[in-house]
């Protein structure tokens, strides 16, 4: 209560470094996003020892740290994969919201950290590598300007320098799939580049849609546009390297259906 008015907020755990602070918000969405960042934090600080274990012991993190090379530092790849193992570990939903509970999770996550941590460096590692290979493909092949710039930038919506963070993890498994396709369709594209022109331009519409729409929403998240992006790239897998698979069929004719679904 404020000066006779009663006023609605959410509070919420703040990342200080050091420490945490609760901090009140106006949006619920927001306060959410950053108690989630907080509570990790406050978890790191409970885990000190084993956090300065698992920085100095995450497999091949040398190796991956060449591979990333060209989006930034060995340190900064080295933090993603401790965060993301972090939240696998500790940050299910729902999150703990007293003491008991914030106990009882550190227990329980304490003993499968170093685990969740391989796990997600060999993740990391799968699409380094394959980035690695269809950056390498584009450069030899050389294709017309139009599908490399196309394919430059896909390679940069898949593999972003925050791209473990910001990958949802059970769209990070996909990712080496999604590069391999990339791979494939410049073999393809050697020999019979009329077909290739003609599955983009099937493909253009609407990733220009979904372009548009995402500008329109100024960063507001929208989880079925999220979806929508995913399904995209599966339909350039099942357009450009069918013999790749798809986890669910996938065609121009079934994304124009979801599109109006969403846009009703």
């Amino acid at each position: 209560r404020k000066g006779g008015q009663t006023l609605v907020g959410f509070p919420a755990l703040i990342d200080k470094g050091n420490a945490v602070e609760i901090e009140v918000f106006d949006e619920p969405e927001v306060a959410a996003a950053r108690h989630r960042a907080g509570l990790r934090r406050l978890i790191a600080l409970q885990l000190k020892e084993p956090l300065k274990f698992l920085e100095k012991n995450i497999p091949d993190l040398q190796r991956m740290s060449v591979l990333f090379m060209g989006l930034g530092t060995a340190e900064e790849l080295r933090d993603q994969i401790i965060v993301v193992a972090l939240d696998r570990a500790f940050l299910a939903d729902p999150l703990p919201t007293d003491a008991m509970s914030f106990k009882k999770r550190i227990e329980e996550g304490r003993s499968r950290l170093n685990l969740i941590a391989q796990e997600v460096a060999r993740a990391v590692h799968a699409v380094l590598q394959e980035l690695a290979n269809a950056t390498r493909k584009l450069k030899d092949s050389r294709p017309a300007k139009e599908v490399s710039d196309d394919i430059t930038a896909q390679l940069q919506r898949l593999v972003p320098k925050r791209f473990a963070l910001d990958t949802p993890w059970a769209q990070l498994q996909h990712l080496p799939r999604y590069l391999k396709a990339i791979t494939a369709r410049l073999d393809k594209l050697r020999v019979d580049a009329v077909r290739d022109a003609k599955l983009m331009s099937e493909v253009r519409p609407l990733e220009q849609r979904y372009t548009r729409r995402l500008a329109e929403l100024k960063g507001v998240r929208d989880a079925r546009l999220d979806d929508f992006r995913w399904q995209l790239e599966e339909l350039r897998v099942s357009l450009f390297a069918q013999e790749l698979r798809t986890p669910q069929p996938v065609s121009v004719k079934r994304l124009d259906k979801v599109w109006s679904s969403m846009a009703g």
